[in-house]
């Protein structure tokens, strides 16, 4: 094609294909086909003319895997030739109508294409008939919500129309006020019509749906917590102190003092205006006392913390003068006189508190308080101290948490515990636990090397000495049993469960039995460690050892000496002078029945025989616990064998029923679940597995170096088996390599396909230059010619 602008190649192109142009002289022209197949030729010519002009048209859509031998359609395409058909046009726009019915008449007129007026008579026709079915189906719609708004009040009758069971003659909601009876209700229109505009504007005084409020965030319910108490503690004082109360405090303090006037007289009635001797000053004093009082108490806490600090010294100066091998308390603080007189008085209770520093001032601040208001008081400290408050709340807390340990044991000594206050405020401990395990843990392990010293201190005086105290009270009994709750007992290796159960075994293992309470105490013990050992399933042989101990000195039995005894336990208290009197009293037995052994009573009390059977029935409902909790074992056979044994030699028939039940009950359990342990256990034996064979050291000579008879084995399976491994290499092997031969093939016919786009986009972009510069060279070249017809036309 001729290079040049757009046009002078079209015409060179027609003139070419012989669409335009004179014809050629000297030949004859030679019709062979009659004018449409010219016509066909021409227009034939034309389309490709068209194409060559316009290589744009066609739109090609790259395709992201291309597979060889793969026809897809819509790969190509010529958007700017397709158009829409007058049927198309027809059959979407306007639903085609009636064109279905004419499908006939139309196939047997031949096909003539309509002119503009037929067409634009035929949209308007349409568009005529659309518009009056709509407006038929509107007036269809108003007349069905008519005969509603008609039948409204009947239908609202009917719902709100009275239970005719109640028998209420009350009027109709929305109704027009004339009275019902308790007839059922039946659909009757009422006599005068009701407006359908007033029942619509009495529903647009409904309560309407509000959005919820946000979650509030635990520092904003923080907060707003500590902001009420302060309030609330703000209405307390003013009532107190005899003030109005106000919404407001800004209210409150500009509020003024009602004047006295007529009504008021009295016989020392004396006019304001005629006496300003101390009114101005009695005035500021109330209206500051409020404010006063919480600086006053502040200022009267921190004289109490000075004092209490004095205190302290002089307490540990006390004790590094005491001699070495005293018994050491766990809580120093005493108990103040009058909290057992102001224990009945019912005080109001204060919603704001001061975060107590030392276990004296917390005592102070709880002194006139009931033990059901302890928890109330705490939860009211926690929240005006929270953490998210302010940054030195954190020490405060964990300070609280300490001093919540102090008052526990401090509550639970002798001769008055309180076990009742400590459930009330264990919820409390294993909050602060939770959230300040590290500081709480060291108070626990603080607490618990004090116990182990105190133990010390009685062994050294002498294990069967009455007056050394080698076994935990109450207040130290507490302490461990509130570590299993706080705690998790299961860890293998714990911060304080460890020393724990260390301080446990020590207890059961080094003390020795010298009376009833001592027995109590152990047992105590005993319990504790199997609600750590639960989940762990440890063995503790310190308490499975004192459970049978005890059996044997409160039971009649036939061993007198410790060698007689089966098993190898140890026994050193075994029939000693301490723990003969211990024994049951086989005359007295048969009318007592065994109960719920108190612990404070057991540890205080004198031994009763009451006493001694409530600890007998313990002792052996423990031993049964123990023997569930261990009969997985290996060596259970061996640690209950004995036992059961000396079970067996009890003297049953002195003791009461309750007491021989359960010891018969006992006595079977054991006797089954050493059958199960027995059967269970068999001998040991060498592992049951093939013979190894005895490895050959002797050469393997080749005699040939065929490959195809060095692969012949003896054995059929073996050599088929062999024979499919090496053709399975051999097709993964040439599969790969085709697969690899296939893969450089499409790569280079990728890379032949992308040169050709290349070289061809260059071409395209040399003509459109050149078409540019050809069109550019012209234009100047006129300019030029202009340029010239004007200087010589300035000439002339």
């Amino acid at each position: 094609m001729a290079k040049g602008s757009q046009l002078a190649q079209l015409k060179t192109a027609l003139s070419k294909a012989g669409v335009t142009g004179q014809p050629q002289q000297g030949k004859k022209r030679k019709r062979s086909g009659s004018v449409d197949k010219d016509k066909e030729k021409r227009t034939a010519k034309l389309e490709e003319i068209h194409k060559r002009l316009n290589p744009f048209d066609t739109k090609v859509t790259k395709l992201k895997h291309d597979v060889g031998g793969r026809k897809v359609k819509g790969v190509s395409g010529k958007p700017a030739q397709s158009k829409i058909d007058a049927d198309i046009v027809k059959n979407t726009h306007f639903g085609g109508f009636d064109d279905d019915d004419k499908e006939e008449e139309d196939s047997e007129e031949p096909s003539r294409k309509k002119s503009k007026a037929e067409v634009m008579a035929e949209v308007i026709a349409k568009s005529k008939e659309h518009k009056l079915r709509r407006q038929l189906e509107r007036e269809h719609e108003d007349n069905v919500r008519h005969e509603l708004d008609q039948e409204f009040d009947a239908l609202r009758a009917l719902i709100y129309a009275p239970d005719p069971s109640t028998g209420n003659d009350s009027t109709l909601l929305g109704g027009s006020g004339v009275e019902t009876t308790s007839q059922p209700a039946v659909l009757t229109l009422p006599a005068v019509p009701e407006d359908y505009d007033q029942h619509v504007r009495e529903l647009a005084f409904d309560k309407r749906a509000k959005p919820k409020d946000r979650t509030k965030t635990e520092e904003e319910l923080a907060l707003e917590e500590k902001e009420a108490l302060e309030k609330a503690e703000r209405r307390r004082r003013k009532r107190m102190l005899g003030l109005q109360e106000s919404d407001s405090e800004d209210e409150g303090r500009s509020r003024i003092k009602r004047k006295r006037g007529g009504d008021d007289l009295e016989d020392d009635f004396v006019d304001d205006d005629e006496w300003n001797g101390l009114g101005a000053g009695l005035s500021g004093t109330i209206d500051n006392e409020v404010e006063a009082s919480g600086s006053e108490k502040e200022a009267s806490d921190q004289d109490d913390d000075e004092e209490g600090e004095d205190e302290d010294a002089d307490v540990d100066d006390s004790e590094n003068e005491a001699e070495e091998g005293e018994h050491e308390d766990l809580v120093q603080a005493k108990k103040s006189p009058s909290q057992s007189s102001t224990k009945g008085k019912a005080k109001e209770l204060p919603f704001t508190f001061p975060c107590p520093s030392s276990h004296e001032e917390f005592l102070s601040i709880v002194d006139d308080v009931d033990d059901d208001d302890v928890p109330t008081v705490l939860k009211r400290i926690r929240a005006l101290y929270h953490t998210s408050l302010s940054p030195d709340n954190k020490f405060k807390l964990q300070i609280l948490a300490t001093i919540l340990i102090d008052h526990i044991l401090y509550i639970t000594t002798p001769p008055e515990p309180r076990f009742s206050l400590v459930l009330l405020m264990l919820p409390h401990l294993e909050a602060l636990t939770k959230a300040y395990p590290v500081q709480v843990a060291e108070h626990f392990v603080e607490k618990l090397s004090l116990m182990q010293k105190n133990l010390k201190h009685g062994l050294s005086r002498g294990a069967l000495d009455p007056e050394a105290k080698t076994w935990p009270g109450l207040s130290e009994l507490t302490l461990l049993r509130i570590i299993g709750a706080t705690w998790s007992t299961s860890d293998l290796n714990h911060a304080v469960v460890s020393p724990t159960r260390v301080l446990l075994g020590a207890y059961l293992g080094l003390s020795r039995v010298r009376s009833l309470s001592d027995i109590a105490s152990g047992l105590f013990l005993c319990t504790l460690f199997l609600q750590y050992e639960e989940l762990s399933k440890r063995l503790v042989p310190e308490a499975v050892n004192f459970l049978t101990n005890t059996v044997l000195h409160l039971v009649p039995h036939h061993y007198k000496t410790v060698a007689s005894l089966p098993g190898s336990f140890p026994s050193p208290d075994f029939r000693s002078d301490m723990c003969r009197p211990l024994t049951l009293n086989t005359k007295v037995q048969s009318n007592i029945i065994p109960q719920k052994a108190n612990l404070s009573a057991l540890l205080s009390g004198e031994p009763t025989e009451q006493a001694k059977a409530d600890l007998l029935f313990l002792a052996l409902s423990l031993l049964g616990r123990y023997a569930d909790m261990y009969k997985s074992l290996e060596g259970f056979i061996e640690l209950y064998d004995p036992i059961l044994e000396i079970l067996k030699h009890v003297d049953t028939a002195s003791l009461a029923e309750a007491l021989r039940t359960q010891l018969t009950s006992l006595s079977e359990s054991l006797t089954r679940l050493l059958k199960f342990s027995r059967q269970a256990r068999e001998p040991l034996r060498l592992q049951a597995h093939k013979p190894i064979p005895i490895p050959s050291y002797i050469p393997k000579f080749e005699t040939t170096t065929s490959n195809y008879l060095r692969r012949q084995d003896p054995d059929h399976e073996r050599n088929e088996a062999s024979k499919l491994r090496n053709q399975y290499k051999q097709e993964r092997k040439g599969a790969i390599r085709e697969l690899r031969k296939d893969a450089k093939f499409l790569a280079g016919v990728e890379q032949q396909k992308q040169k050709e786009k290349d070289r061809a986009y260059h071409e395209r972009m040399k003509r459109v230059f050149g078409s540019i510069e050809g069109e550019r060279a012209e234009e100047k070249a006129m300019e030029r010619e202009k340029a010239k017809a004007k200087r010589r036309a300035g000439r002339k």
